[in-house]
Protein backbone atom coordinates (compact mmCIF):
# COMPACT_ATOMS: atom_id res chain seq x y z
CA UNK A 1 0.00 0.00 0.00
CA UNK A 2 1.26 3.43 -0.75
CA UNK A 3 0.92 6.57 1.75
CA UNK A 4 -1.38 9.24 1.23
CA UNK A 5 2.16 11.29 -0.06
CA UNK A 6 2.84 8.54 -2.42
CA UNK A 7 -0.29 9.22 -4.12
CA UNK A 8 -0.31 13.11 -4.10
CA UNK A 9 2.96 12.75 -5.93
CA UNK A 10 2.33 10.14 -8.57
CA UNK A 11 -1.18 12.41 -8.99
CA UNK A 12 1.00 15.16 -9.65
CA UNK A 13 3.47 13.37 -12.05
CA UNK A 14 0.91 12.44 -14.13
CA UNK A 15 -0.88 15.65 -13.91
CA UNK A 16 2.46 17.58 -15.20
CA UNK A 17 3.31 15.28 -17.86
CA UNK A 18 0.24 15.70 -19.85
CA UNK A 19 2.07 18.75 -20.89
CA UNK A 20 5.52 17.11 -20.80
CA UNK A 21 7.37 13.82 -21.58
CA UNK A 22 9.75 14.40 -18.21
CA UNK A 23 8.50 16.23 -14.99
CA UNK A 24 11.30 18.30 -12.84
CA UNK A 25 11.73 18.31 -9.59
CA UNK A 26 11.02 21.89 -9.42
CA UNK A 27 8.04 21.94 -11.24
CA UNK A 28 6.24 18.92 -8.66
CA UNK A 29 7.56 20.77 -5.50
CA UNK A 30 5.73 23.56 -7.01
CA UNK A 31 2.50 22.24 -7.88
CA UNK A 32 2.47 20.55 -4.40
CA UNK A 33 4.00 23.66 -2.79
CA UNK A 34 6.69 21.85 -0.89
CA UNK A 35 10.65 22.20 -0.92
CA UNK A 36 12.49 20.51 -3.81
CA UNK A 37 14.34 18.19 -1.42
CA UNK A 38 11.35 16.74 0.42
CA UNK A 39 10.15 16.35 -4.08
CA UNK A 40 13.61 14.51 -4.29
CA UNK A 41 13.56 12.20 -0.90
CA UNK A 42 10.11 11.25 -2.14
CA UNK A 43 10.72 10.25 -6.09
CA UNK A 44 13.73 8.17 -4.46
CA UNK A 45 11.43 6.07 -2.46
CA UNK A 46 9.03 5.78 -5.56
CA UNK A 47 11.32 4.62 -8.13
CA UNK A 48 12.86 2.09 -5.50
CA UNK A 49 9.06 1.03 -5.95
CA UNK A 50 9.54 0.85 -9.72
CA UNK A 51 6.26 3.34 -9.69
CA UNK A 52 8.41 6.02 -11.56
CA UNK A 53 11.39 6.79 -13.97
CA UNK A 54 13.87 8.76 -12.28
CA UNK A 55 17.19 10.00 -12.97
CA UNK A 56 18.34 13.08 -10.95
CA UNK A 57 18.53 16.30 -13.13
CA UNK A 58 17.14 14.83 -16.06
CA UNK A 59 13.33 14.79 -14.64
CA UNK A 60 10.75 11.71 -13.93
CA UNK A 61 7.84 10.20 -15.97
CA UNK A 62 5.38 7.46 -14.76
CA UNK A 63 6.39 3.51 -15.19
CA UNK A 64 2.79 1.63 -15.94
CA UNK A 65 2.66 0.36 -12.28
CA UNK A 66 3.11 4.09 -11.54
CA UNK A 67 0.63 5.25 -14.08
CA UNK A 68 -2.26 2.74 -12.84
CA UNK A 69 -2.02 4.34 -9.68
CA UNK A 70 -1.91 7.09 -10.86
CA UNK A 71 -5.48 7.06 -12.76
CA UNK A 72 -6.94 5.27 -10.14
CA UNK A 73 -6.41 8.05 -7.84
CA UNK A 74 -7.72 10.11 -10.51
CA UNK A 75 -10.93 8.05 -10.73
CA UNK A 76 -11.76 7.89 -7.36
CA UNK A 77 -11.09 12.12 -7.10
CA UNK A 78 -13.94 12.88 -10.21
CA UNK A 79 -16.41 10.19 -8.81
CA UNK A 80 -16.05 11.69 -5.46
CA UNK A 81 -16.61 15.19 -7.16
CA UNK A 82 -19.71 13.81 -9.15
CA UNK A 83 -21.31 12.37 -6.37
CA UNK A 84 -20.32 14.85 -3.79
CA UNK A 85 -22.82 17.77 -6.50
CA UNK A 86 -25.31 15.02 -7.97
CA UNK A 87 -26.17 13.43 -5.19
CA UNK A 88 -25.64 15.24 -1.73
CA UNK A 89 -26.33 19.06 -3.71
CA UNK A 90 -22.68 20.52 -3.38
CA UNK A 91 -21.82 23.24 -5.60
CA UNK A 92 -18.89 22.78 -7.84
CA UNK A 93 -16.84 25.14 -5.85
CA UNK A 94 -16.94 23.27 -3.06
CA UNK A 95 -16.36 19.62 -3.55
CA UNK A 96 -11.97 19.81 -4.48
CA UNK A 97 -10.91 19.73 -1.26
CA UNK A 98 -13.24 16.88 -0.15
CA UNK A 99 -12.65 14.82 -3.09
CA UNK A 100 -8.55 15.35 -1.77
CA UNK A 101 -9.65 13.61 0.79
CA UNK A 102 -11.68 11.19 -0.76
CA UNK A 103 -9.59 9.68 -2.98
CA UNK A 104 -7.62 8.40 -0.99
CA UNK A 105 -9.98 5.87 0.06
CA UNK A 106 -8.60 2.28 -0.34
CA UNK A 107 -11.12 0.32 -0.88
CA UNK A 108 -11.58 -0.26 -4.81
CA UNK A 109 -15.24 -2.97 -4.34
CA UNK A 110 -16.47 0.99 -2.66
CA UNK A 111 -15.21 2.97 -6.02
CA UNK A 112 -16.98 0.41 -8.11
CA UNK A 113 -20.05 0.17 -6.33
CA UNK A 114 -20.77 4.09 -5.80
CA UNK A 115 -19.20 3.94 -10.07
CA UNK A 116 -22.03 1.54 -10.59
CA UNK A 117 -24.99 3.47 -8.37
CA UNK A 118 -24.32 6.73 -10.25
CA UNK A 119 -24.73 4.84 -13.41
CA UNK A 120 -21.41 4.89 -14.65
CA UNK A 121 -20.97 8.88 -14.91
CA UNK A 122 -18.36 9.73 -18.24
CA UNK A 123 -17.24 13.21 -16.78
CA UNK A 124 -17.07 15.18 -13.26
CA UNK A 125 -18.82 18.53 -12.27
CA UNK A 126 -15.91 20.70 -14.45
CA UNK A 127 -16.01 18.74 -17.29
CA UNK A 128 -13.10 16.40 -16.24
CA UNK A 129 -13.55 13.02 -18.27
CA UNK A 130 -13.52 10.04 -15.45
CA UNK A 131 -11.74 7.16 -15.92
CA UNK A 132 -13.50 3.64 -15.67
CA UNK A 133 -12.43 0.54 -13.95
CA UNK A 134 -9.98 -0.56 -16.26
CA UNK A 135 -8.51 3.24 -16.19
CA UNK A 136 -9.73 4.01 -19.98
CA UNK A 137 -11.67 7.14 -20.40
CA UNK A 138 -12.98 9.59 -23.43
CA UNK A 139 -11.02 13.02 -23.81
CA UNK A 140 -13.13 16.28 -25.16
CA UNK A 141 -11.46 17.62 -28.08
CA UNK A 142 -11.75 20.94 -26.45
CA UNK A 143 -10.59 24.32 -26.92
CA UNK A 144 -10.06 27.60 -24.63
CA UNK A 145 -12.41 30.36 -25.38
CA UNK A 146 -8.90 32.46 -26.26
CA UNK A 147 -8.30 30.26 -29.16
CA UNK A 148 -11.53 31.06 -31.28
CA UNK A 149 -12.35 33.77 -33.23
CA UNK A 150 -14.89 36.47 -33.76
CA UNK A 151 -18.74 34.89 -34.32
CA UNK A 152 -17.14 31.44 -33.56
CA UNK A 153 -18.52 29.96 -30.66
CA UNK A 154 -19.48 26.05 -28.79
CA UNK A 155 -21.04 24.19 -25.52
CA UNK A 156 -18.81 25.01 -22.40
CA UNK A 157 -17.52 21.66 -21.13
CA UNK A 158 -14.67 22.04 -19.07
CA UNK A 159 -12.18 24.01 -16.87
CA UNK A 160 -8.39 24.41 -16.41
CA UNK A 161 -8.93 26.46 -13.17
CA UNK A 162 -10.62 24.13 -10.73
CA UNK A 163 -10.31 27.03 -7.87
CA UNK A 164 -12.78 28.40 -5.94
CA UNK A 165 -12.69 31.90 -7.11
CA UNK A 166 -12.68 31.08 -10.32
CA UNK A 167 -15.54 28.57 -10.09
CA UNK A 168 -17.78 31.26 -7.95
CA UNK A 169 -16.99 33.88 -10.88
CA UNK A 170 -18.39 31.19 -13.85
CA UNK A 171 -21.00 30.76 -11.75
CA UNK A 172 -22.01 34.30 -11.10
CA UNK A 173 -21.72 34.97 -14.81
CA UNK A 174 -23.95 32.29 -16.00
CA UNK A 175 -20.98 30.48 -17.57
CA UNK A 176 -21.19 26.87 -16.20
CA UNK A 177 -21.02 23.19 -17.99
CA UNK A 178 -23.45 22.74 -20.97
CA UNK A 179 -24.11 26.99 -21.41
CA UNK A 180 -23.60 27.46 -24.93
CA UNK A 181 -20.92 30.78 -26.20
CA UNK A 182 -20.68 32.81 -28.99
CA UNK A 183 -17.33 35.23 -29.51
CA UNK A 184 -19.12 38.35 -30.16
CA UNK A 185 -15.70 40.68 -30.49
CA UNK A 186 -12.34 40.57 -29.06
CA UNK A 187 -11.15 43.83 -27.63
CA UNK A 188 -7.87 45.15 -29.02
CA UNK A 189 -6.47 46.84 -26.06
CA UNK A 190 -6.54 43.96 -23.43
CA UNK A 191 -7.62 40.72 -25.64
CA UNK A 192 -10.32 40.50 -23.27
CA UNK A 193 -13.51 39.07 -25.17
CA UNK A 194 -17.33 39.37 -25.68
CA UNK A 195 -19.20 36.33 -25.13
CA UNK A 196 -22.89 36.21 -26.02
CA UNK A 197 -25.06 33.78 -24.12
CA UNK A 198 -28.54 33.03 -24.09
CA UNK A 199 -29.67 36.93 -25.58
CA UNK A 200 -26.90 38.69 -22.94
CA UNK A 201 -23.61 39.81 -23.51
CA UNK A 202 -20.76 39.30 -21.21
CA UNK A 203 -17.16 40.74 -21.52
CA UNK A 204 -14.55 38.34 -19.74
CA UNK A 205 -10.74 38.64 -19.13
CA UNK A 206 -8.07 37.28 -21.27
CA UNK A 207 -7.17 34.85 -18.30
CA UNK A 208 -10.86 34.09 -17.89
CA UNK A 209 -10.94 33.04 -21.80
CA UNK A 210 -7.74 30.79 -21.49
CA UNK A 211 -9.31 28.83 -18.52
CA UNK A 212 -12.98 28.51 -19.95
CA UNK A 213 -13.03 25.15 -22.53
CA UNK A 214 -16.04 24.94 -25.15
CA UNK A 215 -16.59 22.05 -27.30
CA UNK A 216 -16.63 23.74 -31.18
Amino acid sequence: MNTLAEENHLKSIYHLSLNSTSVSTNQLAALLNTKASSVTDMLKKLSDKGLINYTPYQGVSLTAAGEKIAVNIIRKHRLWEYFLVEKLGFKWDQVHEMAEELEHISSNELIDQLDKFMDYPKYDPHGDPIPDCNGLFKIHNLKAVSSVGINEGGVICGVRDHSAPFLQYLEKQELIIGKTILVKDIIEFDRSVILQSEGKQIQISREVANNLLISV
